[in-house]
């Protein structure tokens, strides 16, 4: 049986330690994950509530069209319901973009390191892959601009950035789509727009109109809450969006998550809670990291990306040894660095007692 050949080069994605995994192999009790940008609140008590009343009927396949979430998020968003696709998580919605758009001959465009589903997805469908590295964090818009041609399909821009957490301003983002091709589709990924504070923040929905080559993508996996039962949503032009829904897998999206989502939607203060506690923790660790002289990039996100006297993987196996699950830099292509959840203020404040004992071991560094 022969597969693709590039398969032979594509290893599955590696997400973070699981809390078992750390516990069975370190023989901890307590073990806390900051590895994955979840949210460390949990989710809305309005979810458990409503969704013990939803388990029944499990024999019958959920709403292909998702119409409840559908009409409540387009009339939040002021949106035509038929702007919207939904996904298993937000990245089965950069798989269908992929699938639909991306053949051998083509190329698609993006920052590095950012998402690595654009390029897994882009990879698979045989697309050529132009990475063009980021620049303290930030995309380079315009070297990015400069990799487009005749054969560029899609652009992706991850605003703000993961792993780095840098965001898009408006002047930039106006800029970029003033002069990106109108054959081009840009998708901006905005998995952790709920977290951002910056008024000067790219507003791409209001974009939409004039921009009928872009198109969103978000998620309720980061500030709602809601990973688990992985449920995301792109939105574009009613036409864009009928393009892409032939290559949407029929029922993706299961009942139990229609119904988080749409209870999730209607709970705006646990939203405004989770943005005010990331943003007090936020603070707290980047004067932990200014005291210690480490250096980190300007997060708009859930997480912070902290640059290190030591490797990212040396500082992650210390973490482990003590109870915490984070993300080494080197797995994310930025040596010497870990990628840190925003996570409970006490869990904040036992990590950095443990990251500063770390620190001073290696205090000849500094």
């Amino acid at each position: 049986m022969r597969s693709k050949p590039i398969f032979n080069q594509l290893s599955p994605y590696v997400p973070g330690k699981t809390i078992e995994e750390v516990r069975e192999a370190y023989g901890l009790d307590n073990i806390v994950k900051l590895a994955s940008n979840e949210n460390p609140l949990g989710f809305s008590e309005q979810v458990q509530k409503g969704l013990q009343e939803s388990v029944e009927q499990l024999e019958i396949y959920p709403d292909g069209y998702a119409r409840q979430i559908r009409n409540v998020l387009a009339s939040s968003l002021d949106i035509d319901e038929k702007q919207i696709i939904f996904g298993n998580g937000s990245d089965e919605v950069v798989q269908i973009i992929c699938r639909t758009l991306l053949e051998p001959g083509t190329n698609t465009v993006m920052a590095t390191p950012t998402f690595p589903q654009y390029r897994h997805n882009a990879l698979i469908e045989g697309a050529e892959v132009r990475e063009v590295p980021v620049v303290d964090g930030d995309h380079d818009l315009r070297t990015m601009l400069n990799q487009i041609d005749e054969q560029t399909r899609v652009v992706w821009l991850c605003n703000p950035n993961n792993p780095t957490g840098n965001m898009i301003d408006q002047e930039a983002f106006d800029q970029f789509m003033k002069e990106c091709p109108e054959h081009v589709l840009v998708v901006v990924d905005e998995a952790y727009r709920e977290y951002v504070t910056d008024s000067s923040y790219a507003d791409s929905l209001n974009a939409l109109p004039t921009y009928p080559n872009l198109m969103i993508t978000r998620t309720f996996s980061k500030a709602y809450g809601l990973a688990a039962l992985r449920f995301g949503y792109g939105i574009a032009s009613k036409e864009l969006i009928s393009t892409l829904e032939p290559a949407r897998e029929p029922f993706n999206t299961n009942v139990l998550a229609q119904k988080a989502a749409l209870l999730a939607l209607e709970d705006e203060s646990f939203i405004k809670y989770t943005f005010e506690h990331n943003e007090k923790m936020k603070k707290v660790m980047m004067a932990f990291c200014d005291r210690l002289g480490l250096g980190y990039y300007p997060s708009e996100a859930n997480f912070l990306l902290i640059h290190l006297p030591i490797s990212g993987d040396e500082m992650t196996e210390y973490l482990l040894q003590n109870g915490y699950i984070v993300r080494s830099g080197e797995a994310l292509g930025i040596p010497n660095s870990i990628r840190l959840t925003m996570g409970r203020e006490e869990d904040m404040n036992h990590i950095m007692k443990v990251m500063e004992e770390k620190i001073s071991s290696v205090s000849k560094y500094f």
